[in-house]
């Protein structure tokens, strides 16, 4: 299916945005000047470090790239349940010798002066996660001469995107690493989310227009089954996670393919909001009681985390992986495109061949 996003770029190939300093320019400017979209992930930094960010990656390439938003997020009442998540995380804070966060330092994630910045130098590409923009926004955007996608984990939530005036919708399985980018955050509904094959087709039945698929591909014939499916494009996190080009901590990457991790779940223990990730000793103690409180979680860990990974501790770490992390290739970023666009080549022959058999 063609769209205006298939014709910004050679190859049906999205990079994720990956928050929390994975994202790196080097990573996307790779994976744009191999012919795919390379983004940036605007989370957890200030709009001038974004704007610096993108500065330095128009240094890289001249080739198209994207930019990723976090929509802010409604007040949390509950703030006793954090308090007491606060409690539980003392001793992880006393072994660490580190303090723990302040859950109150903001909400928005400088949201307003983010868009500011993306409509006064406007880049090609803008994904929103978390939630739907406004139409004004959308449509401030397409005037700049942005393309816009927003992430949907259900059809309903496609329909929204839709009816904003996105120009794609971002189908999110319950195979992606990382944060599902749900509009509303349910606990009642942790753990039921959508694979997404079964996903593209409620989502390409409820809406007319582009679908990106994303959750646990790894391999270009994963490509090629999500383009068959009705996609017109696969976004790919974990995949890049693995490269050189990636700003992952060094252990984190090892962890993707480390026998002791075998496998992911879906977790609220270091943001208070459902994210997959590998299961760690952190994930298994705390998952259970952590609260449905995001950002607050986030900001109350990060000191945890980061403490975590400067020890080498993947035990303490957020180690954000899709389902299909044992695939993960220890390859150039940019290499791993021509890969998985040969990959890609080879699943279309095979279907073609097999198509004229019958």
């Amino acid at each position: 299916m063609s769209s205006p996003l298939t014709g910004l770029v050679p190859h049906p190939i999205v990079q994720a945005p990956m928050a929390g300093g994975v994202s790196v320019p080097q990573l996307a400017a790779a994976v744009s000047e191999a012919g795919g979209l390379g983004f940036l992930a605007a989370g957890y930094k200030t709009a001038d470090g974004m704007y610096q960010e993108i500065k330095q990656l128009r240094g890289l390439t001249s080739r198209p790239f994207g930019v990723n938003v976090l929509m802010p997020q409604p007040e949390y009442a509950e703030s006793g349940a954090v308090e007491v998540y606060a409690h539980q995380l003392a001793g992880e804070a006393a072994w660490y010798e580190t303090e723990l966060g302040d859950p109150d330092s903001g909400r928005d994630d400088g949201y307003d002066a983010k868009l500011a910045v993306l409509l006064d130098n406007p880049v090609p590409v803008v994904s929103f996660h978390f939630g739907v923009p406004g139409r004004e926004v959308i449509d401030s955007l397409r005037r700049a001469g942005t393309l816009t996608l927003v992430t949907a984990t259900t059809a309903e939530e496609a329909r929204a995107v839709e009816q904003a005036g996105a120009d794609a919708v971002i189908a999110q399985g319950v195979e992606a690493g990382g944060h599902q980018g749900t509009h509303r955050d349910v606990p009642d509904s942790d753990g039921s989310g959508t694979g997404l094959l079964a996903l593209i087709a409620q989502i390409r039945e409820t809406v007319g227009i582009p679908v990106v698929a994303a959750g646990g591909i790894m391999r270009g014939s994963q490509i090629a089954a999500v383009l068959a499916a009705g996609a017109s494009a696969a976004q790919l996190g974990t995949a890049f996670l693995a490269t050189p080009e990636s700003g992952a901590a060094a252990v984190h990457k090892q962890a993707l393919t480390d026998p002791l991790f075998v496998r992911t779940a879906l977790t609220r223990a270091f943001s208070g909001r459902p994210a997959r990730g590998l299961v760690n000793r952190f994930l298994r103690e705390h998952g259970p009681y952590a609260p449905a409180a995001y950002p607050e979680i986030h900001h109350l860990t990060s000191p945890l985390r980061k403490a975590a990974a400067k020890a080498g501790d993947a035990q303490g770490m957020a180690l954000w992986a899709g389902q299909g992390h044992r695939l993960a290739r220890e390859l150039p970023a940019g290499r791993l495109v021509e890969v998985l666009v040969g990959e890609l080549a080879d699943a279309r022959t095979a279907l073609s061949a097999g198509g004229g058999a019958r």
